[in-house]
């Protein structure tokens, strides 16, 4: 089956259903509970030691690198120090077993042993097997991780897959597009289907001025108008970065085909939304303000 023979948006809807579930362990106390029981209790560098530990103890600009929007010197401050407190080794056991009280919290024992769940953890793999290595770091880290027995952690395991494929390539879209990482932030708030400033600036260590000559910087290129909001350039370069985003991630789900995919979609967003109504997320993560 070729690229050609799956609607694009069909795959950018089953990542963001697929994606929905994979993060919520980023917002979940387990997480930080089972990296405080080894040390790591700065919130940022229990997020660097987890998302990087496949990539090994990496220093700070591998990370910068990979991530792309966080500020460097935040980075710096966490990484390589977090390998001398946890190796990257514990961190990926550590946010196993973070991952597994959270999907038990979120969903339900009722879920997790359904038969529909075991159903999207084999599609879910399928798809991975059609994502490809080159130029993707944070894909191909975590490719070489063994897969879990247990379908709710396999189902976690492919939506990291599929998450980091579709975001390294995003990365290489954003880079075309002459973004930056802030501007990248700015610009997806700016749609508002991005985290709201005030999580950007807790999260990725950007002061609010860096944020505000960003703005500017846009501004100038007549992104952003005088509102904060994009304009119709704007919108179009924002448009454009998916699109190209969606061409460079259209293998995995040419390779399920367009009934796995819709298949996937439909348990995927299912699950998303017992995890929403389960609280799984801060209720001002999203917004432009």
């Amino acid at each position: 089956m070729t690229t050609a023979a799956i609607d694009a948006r069909a795959g950018r809807r089953c990542h963001n259903a697929l994606n929905s579930l994979h993060s919520t362990h980023y917002f979940s106390p387990d997480l930080g509970r089972e990296l405080g029981a080894l040390g790591v209790t700065d919130p940022r560098a229990v997020n660097f030691a987890v998302r990087a530990a496949a990539l090994g103890p990496v220093g700070a600009g591998a990370v910068t690198a990979t991530f792309y929007n966080y500020k460097h010197d935040l980075v710096a401050r966490h990484v390589p120090a977090v390998w001398e407190t946890v190796t990257p080794e514990q961190a990926l056991a550590a946010r196993a077993r973070a991952v597994d009280a959270t999907l038990r919290r979120l969903l339900g024992e009722e879920v997790l042993t359904s038969a529909e769940l075991s159903e999207a953890a084999g599609l879910a793999l399928r798809a991975a097997e059609g994502c490809s290595r080159g130029a993707r770091p944070l894909y191909s880290a975590h490719a070489d991780l063994p897969v879990p027995d247990e379908p709710h952690l396999a189902l976690w395991h492919a939506a990291t897959l599929l998450r980091e494929h579709r975001g390294d390539g995003h990365v290489a879209a954003l880079a075309a597009a002459g973004l930056d990482g802030l501007e990248a932030l700015v610009t997806h708030t700016a749609t508002g289907k991005g985290m709201a400033p005030k999580w950007v600036l807790t999260t990725r260590g950007w002061s609010r001025e860096e944020w505000d000559g960003a703005t500017d910087r846009l501004r100038d290129r007549g992104l952003i108008d005088d509102a904060g909001e994009l304009t119709e350039r704007g919108v179009a370069l924002r448009d454009g970065i998916e699109r190209e985003t969606d061409r460079l991630d259209a293998a995995p789900y040419a390779h399920l085909g367009a009934d796995g995919v819709a298949r996937l979609t439909e348990l995927g967003t299912a699950f998303a939304r017992t995890a929403l109504g389960a609280g799984a997320f801060p209720a001002d993560l999203l917004g432009k303000r």
